[in-house]
């Protein structure tokens, strides 16, 4: 039995390949279109190879039903390694006659990278890259689906770290993934449904939840759908999930807003137990020509400007919650909680119909490409009786870690902010259960501000000793200036004496 490949060692390997990229045309935006499907390419193909071998020993030969996918002559890996000349138009064949073969499942997966580009990735590159990963194998024998999973996550953090301000297109820092789908508490055989799903992280993440507490995650089999406009990331994100064992999903490349892919038999878009998503901030040109006359319904509660769709998420998010059981957590802007105009219109909507639950504040700069503080909001189709009429507003702006680039939410401050949300309780300077008459006196703003701050005085001294440490302070300061100019009146030199020839200085 080979020893089995740790998720370190996997990391850094494919960190590794990563680096042969570094100081080519190719820019470090686009690594992960070359990197990660030449990573799914190698594992279908070494896994192939262990059923091909098993079925030999088992049965002497071969059969098409002993593989979970299917790789057809001239497509495999050892193939694409043994081509001498124009490797990328060998690598680019490989992968369509894979995904060709299998298309329920792969058709499409590894994106539309240039691979023919011989300006941006000339054989030499290409070889080396095909090199570095022949030396490791992949199958099954050797790494589990759940280590090479991660190891996948690891790498497109790793792609978004190196690429911050384009990594919020498709990367949401797992943490926040967590908190979300942590208050969603998703449970087996309840469907997931994100319509703006990036590289498929938060239906990961509900996947994860229900694993964790014990659940089936096979449950979850044809109940995890996903919508991303990028054709690129929607592979990505196909890739993910199939490399964390999942197959039975659907994601799908589309433009939600203008054209959502998921609907039911009557012509209405499909509902589902968990909506979850972070969809690109204020986004503008969205679709408002469309929501005009929209066949789905979606601007109940009002049509959003063409300068920033975060409401026409909202309700688009709002009408696909399923009745009784849906619920909804989506990432927005925190100027989303008090903008007025046609947003002031639709949250005033939302609220005075007791669709919002929570609503939580988060620290600046968590998220890649945007140092706005940015906030969670819940919403459920059904509250429990003793939360009706009620919003529970969270500042949780002091829980994060301090990076040089980036703040972090850390498990500690993911695990505070759950135990009041689930609370649903005051907390001193940090949550209050708030009545919906008290926010409509408030002219329907959400302002954290408004609610939650600590107590006027509190840690504010009293004038005269505030006086007193002022003076203290000043006399200090006064000193160390006077301490600082004898030393540097100690460093400067003298000048030169001009005394006579022959004079003698008073000092000699």
């Amino acid at each position: 039995m080979p020893a089995l490949v740790t998720l370190d060692h996997l990391e850094t390997y494919l960190w590794e390949a990563a680096n042969i990229l570094r100081g080519s045309p190719v820019d470090r935006s686009d690594w992960k279109s070359y990197i990660l499907p030449l990573l799914f390419f190698k594992r279908i193909c070494d896994v192939w190879d262990e059923e091909f071998q098993e079925a030999i020993e088992t049965y002497g030969t071969d059969f098409i039903d002993e593989h979970r996918f299917q790789v057809p002559d001239g497509c495999h890996w050892k193939a694409v390694r043994e081509t001498p000349a124009n490797v990328g138009t060998a690598l680019q064949n490989a992968m369509r006659g894979i995904e060709a073969a299998n298309q329920k499942h792969l058709y499409g997966v590894f994106g539309d990278a240039q691979w023919t580009n011989k300006d941006h990735l000339p054989d030499a590159l290409l070889k080396d890259l095909i090199e570095h990963f022949s030396a490791l194998k992949l199958g099954n024998q050797q790494v589990a689906s759940d280590i090479v999973g991660d190891a996948y996550e690891f790498l497109i953090k790793k792609f978004a770290d190196a690429t911050n301000k384009k990594a919020g297109e498709f990367y949401t820092p797992r943490s926040v993934v967590r908190l979300m789908v942590d208050i969603l508490d998703p449970h087996e055989h309840e469907t997931i449904y994100d319509p703006a799903c990036g590289t498929g992280g938060m239906l990961l993440g509900a996947v994860a939840h229900v694993k964790e507490r014990g659940g089936d995650p096979r449950t979850f089999y044809g109940r995890l759908y996903g919508q991303e406009k990028n054709l690129t990331t929607s592979s990505v994100a196909r890739m993910n999930l199939l490399l964390h064992g999942l197959e039975d999903f659907s994601i799908e490349r589309g433009d939600t807003l203008r054209a959502p892919v998921f609907t039911d038999p009557a012509g209405g878009l499909a509902t589902f137990d968990c909506v979850i998503a972070n969809p690109p901030f204020s986004l503008e040109q969205w679709g408002h020509e469309i929501w005009e006359n929209d066949p789905w319904g979606r601007a109940f509660a009002g049509l959003p400007t063409d300068s920033s769709g975060d409401f026409a998420w909202v309700q688009h998010m709002v009408k696909s919650m399923a009745e009784g059981s849906g619920r909804m957590a989506v990432v927005l802007p925190q100027g989303a909680l008090f903008r007025g105009g046609i947003e002031g219109q639709i949250r005033k909507y939302l609220l005075e119909h007791d669709l919002v639950e929570v609503v939580i504040g988060l620290a600046p700069n968590l998220f890649y490409g945007t140092g706005l503080a940015a906030c969670i909001l819940i919403l459920r189709k059904r509250k429990p009786p003793e939360r009706v009429g009620k919003v529970l507003i969270v500042d949780a702006s002091g829980q994060y870690r301090q990076g040089r680039a980036q703040n972090f939410l850390e498990p500690e401050h993911t695990a505070e902010v759950l135990q009041w949300t689930q609370a649903f309780q005051d907390v001193q300077d940090k949550a209050r259960v708030i009545l919906l008459r008290e926010i409509s006196e408030q002219d329907w703003t959400l302002n954290i501000s408004r609610y939650v701050l600590p107590p006027i005085g509190e840690d504010i001294p009293p004038l005269a000793d505030a006086i007193e440490d002022f003076k203290a302070a000043w006399k200090k300061a006064q000193e160390a200036e006077a301490h600082l100019r004898v030393m540097l009146a100690d460093l400067t030199p003298r000048p030169p004496s001009l005394k006579g020839k022959g004079e003698k200085d008073e000092n000699d």
